[in-house]
């Protein structure tokens, strides 16, 4: 079964994450990656808030490729079971 793109939720700044989603068959599946590793991944610094969409959709691809690998070895954390992408994931 494909692991296929979803959609871009938002930025939760009080987290510091990008929430978003990729679907599984007919299941969207939560996701997340933090924005330390959007930075390492854009070779940026503190990126600022307002810009954190339009970074993500820039790194979509590389990000989505990461997420379905965790996908594929099962490393789902937290409740609702989902993805979450850290910067160590991207080194």
């Amino acid at each position: 079964m494909a692991f296929t793109s979803g959609s871009f939720h938002r930025y939760d700044e009080d987290r510091s994450v990008v929430l978003f989603s990729m679907i599984h068959g007919h299941t969207e599946v939560p996701c997340a990656i933090s924005s330390d590793a959007m930075d390492f991944l854009d070779g940026a610094k503190r990126t600022s808030p307002a810009q954190r969409e339009q970074q993500f959709m820039r790194l979509r691809a590389s990000i989505e490729t990461r997420a379905e690998r965790k996908f594929e070895n099962a490393e789902m954390e937290g409740k609702p079971a989902g993805i979450i992408l850290r910067s160590i994931d991207f080194r």
